[in-house]
């Protein structure tokens, strides 16, 4: 049986584990991503393709990291945002124009993040090693937590990132409870093809099952995550093309005309999941492990980068000075700095679903009446516009576009 030691340990080398592995490169540490996925695996590219929208804080950290150019070229961005009250009269719109920006975020298909990530990943230097494997076992000690991994390996790492999504197997291994909230809905994602471009125009619809959000895609696309109940989901599933974009139209309206064309459409439960702890002993819990939130706002791998950057840089410093990364007062320091920033997520995404998913009479009218004031009153959207741009905390270096080489200079 073989023997190993790292100073990092990322369980988990998708989007957010990646992130860290590549923003770590450069701080001395021996980093291992352990994944069951070799970090080489194809994908292809394909019109069903998932997407994130990225807010004008993740480009920084992405353009500190030196990736947004390979990103940049299939990014659509997002300058106006149109939120709106099916059935309602409450309409709000944000844009880039009056925030000063270029664009409110921009919107780019995972294959594309993924790819951009592997490529840098396998380009980083020896101290940054991918594994594919599992972890069997996780054993947290005084200097270090043992991990057995499913080819054989013991590996002891200094500190252990879990970054391994909503249902965590790290995580159950080290004995965090997960606290969960079932929303009651499905999102139904797809891509979809209307017959007028949307033009860097985002759409947000309440509906009373839920929100219904259309994003922006390169080429005239659009990114559907379409928020209904269980039972409407099944049915929305046994629906042919044609009939599916009908119900979409009823649903949405002819803001971009017809819907000429869906692809692969794919049904997720949603929910509120938050972790116990996101730092126990020498375990940090990151990303989906740490959080998952409904997609509304699309803030969830948005909250997860700005969780890489405030851990890069601390494992990074300590890496430069020398020093213990897994040290608790490090990483008690990473989970107090992040811990107002997921407070303010979470209750402004969990608001939005319940105010606007709820029937009660009376409280449609103050709905529409709320999104009125918002649009006559462009300081009322303040706030919210600079959550969902990933402004509302204080920002570690990457996410101000600063190298973290150039902390040491």
């Amino acid at each position: 049986m073989a023997a190993a030691t790292a100073d990092v340990v990322i369980v988990g080398g998708g989007l957010v584990g990646a992130s860290l592995a590549i923003a770590l490169g450069g701080s001395g540490l021996q980093v291992r991503v352990v994944d069951p996925v070799t970090a080489t695996a194809p994908e292809q590219p394909s019109y069903d393709d998932r997407s994130t929208a990225l807010s004008p804080t993740s480009r920084r950290i992405l353009e500190a990291l030196e990736l947004w150019p390979a990103i940049s070229g299939e990014a659509a961005p997002i300058r106006t945002i149109h939120v709106s009250d099916r059935g309602g009269f409450g309409v709000t719109r944000m844009q880039a124009e009056q925030e000063g920006l270029d664009a409110l975020g921009h919107v780019v298909p995972n294959r594309v993040l993924g790819r951009v990530l592997r490529e840098r990943l396998a380009a980083q230097p020896d101290a940054v090693q991918s594994v594919t494997a599992r972890v069997e076992s996780a054993e947290p000690g005084p200097d270090a937590v043992h991990l057995t991994l499913d080819d054989g390996t013991d590996l002891a790492a200094r500190v252990v990132v879990a970054a391994d999504g909503t249902r965590s197997a790290l995580r159950e291994r080290l004995g965090i409870d997960l606290r969960e909230t079932d929303y009651d809905q499905v999102g139904v994602v797809a891509n979809v093809t209307p017959a007028r471009s949307p033009d860097g125009r985002a759409f947000e619809r309440f509906t009373p099952e839920g929100p219904l959000a259309l994003l922006p895609l390169a080429g005239g696309h659009c990114s559907l995550v379409w928020t209904v109940s269980p039972q409407r989901a099944e049915a929305l599933a046994a629906l042919g093309d044609a009939d599916f974009l009908a119900a979409l139209q009823e649903a949405f309206g002819y803001r971009l005309g017809r819907f000429l064309r869906v692809g692969r459409r794919v049904a997720y439960p949603l929910g509120l999941s938050r972790s116990a702890r996101r730092v126990a002993g020498r375990s940090v819990l990151i990303g989906n492990a740490a959080r998952t939130l409904h997609p509304v706002a699309g803030q969830g791998f948005n909250l997860a980068l700005r969780d890489v950057a405030e851990l890069a840089e601390r494992l990074h410093g300590a890496g430069r000075r020398g020093e213990d990364p897994g040290a608790p007062a490090l990483l008690q320091g990473y989970a107090d700095a992040r811990e107002s920033d997921h407070r303010r997520v979470t209750a402004m995404t969990d608001g939005l679903v319940r105010l606007f998913s709820n029937r009660l009479p009376g409280l449609r009218l103050a709905r529409n009446l709320g999104l009125v004031g918002m649009e006559l009153l462009p300081g009322a959207r303040d706030g919210l516009v600079r959550q969902a741009m990933g402004r509302g905390s204080r920002l570690p270096r990457l996410a101000r576009g600063l190298s973290l080489e150039s902390q040491h200079g």
